[in-house]
């Protein structure tokens, strides 16, 4: 397999331009001493990381620096007495048909839990990231900060540092978990920041289903902020299917780094929905580092308004004979915009790679815009790797044809919208979650 070079995306050694947070590790819930000290460890690498610019790649084409970082404070349930959107009922709503399927819901009134007690008898461990560290601590302190580094980016840091809430999801070895387990992280409020931390640990020859939702209501007229970091580790023959549901207020800015580490003969299925936030910027990388390892990675986002949604990807084959296959497709309208990076790395030696990317984007309005950089970096000599990028209106034939038919143009436009999303809802294995994205689309529309 050769040596395993590390694709890195941090910041260059510079000064920062803008203020900082006012947090400071106070501020954050104490975790057990042995899960503290690698939080400690991260507190010091996000003090010593400059904020991103425009002058680092990664950030060329996103801009944060009306993010009003100063106005910003740290979530505190223990002292926060201001009244609370409640969550929406259908966020609650089971995903799947699965009546038997477990849930965690995060948000300002605390945690609560719907787990099958099958899955403790199974030694399955599914908690909120504050009772794992005090419950689980020696296994999480096994993969804390493991497969994301404070390195990798401020915010990454930052989350490490701070997280005020998360998940941790173990399934061990051999054990398959048939019903879905589904997370909820409603975060409303004004001026808050709020850091999350999910960690999922799939051991080997073992399988699970996973939904992670994350919501919040629209504030007119102000900032929030959501930084997270998604640790996945996948072993030896394991399998897990990901679902990640974003579906932010119009108000926040969110910012994530997600890196799912597959060993051999792993496969994951990686599923993104963005709706939501006023700006994202998404970190979400492939390590295969197991000969036979496998992953699926498909995207789906359509923006509004002035919505801008940057999503960064990385293929990393580290092993022979590894495959991964990606799929993002978006739709925009008005002044939104969307930039899409991507890239396919082969490491020296390993050969047998089969990588394949595509970005398909479907303009809705003239004052819309979508960057799609695809890329490859090859350093073996026997692989089959592909990318393309597409950035296209709506055909006239195709308006045409409907409106010939008596189809009035709106509802012509809407099933040309679904059409263009079809081959992205067919990986979804789940239909109340291809609903949830049919509803999410009409709601665009008007």
């Amino acid at each position: 397999m050769g040596e395993r070079i590390k694709i890195s995306r941090t910041t260059v050694n510079r000064k920062s331009q803008f203020n900082d947070f006012q947090f400071n590790q106070e501020m954050a819930p104490v975790l057990s001493e042995q899960i503290q000290s690698i939080r400690d460890r991260a507190w010091s690498v996000y003090r010593q990381l400059p904020f991103p610019s425009t002058s680092d790649e990664a950030w060329r084409r996103t801009d944060i620096r009306l993010l009003k970082k100063s106005d910003l404070r740290l979530f505190d349930k223990s002292n926060e007495k201001l009244p609370f959107d409640k969550l929406p009922d259908r966020l609650c709503e089971s995903l799947t048909d699965e009546v038997k399927g477990s849930q965690i819901i995060l948000s300002p009134e605390g945690v609560t839990y719907k787990i099958d007690p099958e899955l403790s008898g199974k030694g399955v461990i599914f908690k909120d990231l504050e009772r794992a560290a005090s419950e689980d601590t020696s296994l999480l302190a096994e993969i804390f900060n493991q497969v994301v580094r404070p390195e990798d980016g401020k915010f990454a840091a930052l989350a490490s540092a701070l997280s005020n809430q998360g998940i941790f999801l173990y399934v061990p070895k051999g054990v398959h978990v048939h019903q879905p387990l589904h997370s909820i992280i409603w975060a409303p409020g004004k001026n808050l920041a709020h850091l999350s931390h999910i960690i999922i640990w799939i051991d080997e020859n073992a399988s699970a289903t996973f939904i992670h939702e994350s919501a919040s209501p629209t504030e007119v007229d102000q900032q929030s902020m959501h930084a997270g970091v998604v640790e996945v580790k996948v072993a030896r023959g394991a399998n897990l299917k990901f679902v990640e549901l974003q579906s932010w207020g119009e108000h926040v800015w969110n910012f994530t780094h997600e890196r799912a580490q597959v060993a051999d003969d792993g496969k994951i299925d990686w599923i993104f929905g963005a709706m939501g936030s006023h700006l994202t910027k998404n970190f979400s990388d492939l390590d295969l580092i197991g000969p036979g390892a496998n992953g699926r990675m498909s995207g789906f986002y359509f923006t509004d308004g002035v919505q801008h949604l940057d999503h960064d990807t990385q293929q990393n084959h580290y092993a022979p004979n590894t495959t991964s296959d990606l799929l993002f497709k978006g739709a925009l309208r008005d002044y939104s915009r969307s930039v899409w990076q991507g890239m396919i790395y082969v490491a020296p030696g390993a050969q047998k790679t089969d990588g394949y990317q595509a970005n398909r984007n479907l303009m809705l309005s003239p004052n819309s815009r979508a960057d799609s950089i695809p890329g490859l970096e090859i350093l073996a000599d026997d692989v089959r790797c592909t990318h393309g990028a597409t950035v296209s209106k709506i055909d006239p034939d195709q308006s045409f044809y409907l409106s010939s038919r008596g189809i009035p143009q709106k509802e012509a436009e809407k099933l040309i919208v679904e059409g263009f999303f079809e081959r992205i809802m067919q990986r979804i294995p789940f239909e109340r979650v291809r609903n949830r994205f049919h509803a999410a689309i009409e709601e665009k529309l008007g």
